[in-house]
């Protein structure tokens, strides 16, 4: 168990360790704010679909017309 311990300190305190926990956070970053993009986006695409569903609607009633019986 001692040597899992020194060799996670040791892995920490060269410089691969900060620089993996670096790379770490700043991936965690983008992530955030790819999702928060997505999410956004998300919404405001459902909104101008809403709207357009709802302008439909008030032109030509919630039916579709009836198929032509050819």
């Amino acid at each position: 168990m001692r040597s899992l311990a020194q060799k996670v300190q040791r892995f920490l305190v060269s410089e691969d360790g900060p620089t993996a926990v670096e790379y770490a956070v700043m991936l965690a970053l983008i992530i955030i704010v790819c999702l928060t993009a997505i999410s956004s986006l998300g919404s405001a695409t459902s909104d101008q679909f809403q709207a357009i569903t709802d302008r439909l609607n008030d032109v030509g009633g919630d039916k579709a017309p009836a198929p032509d019986p050819t």
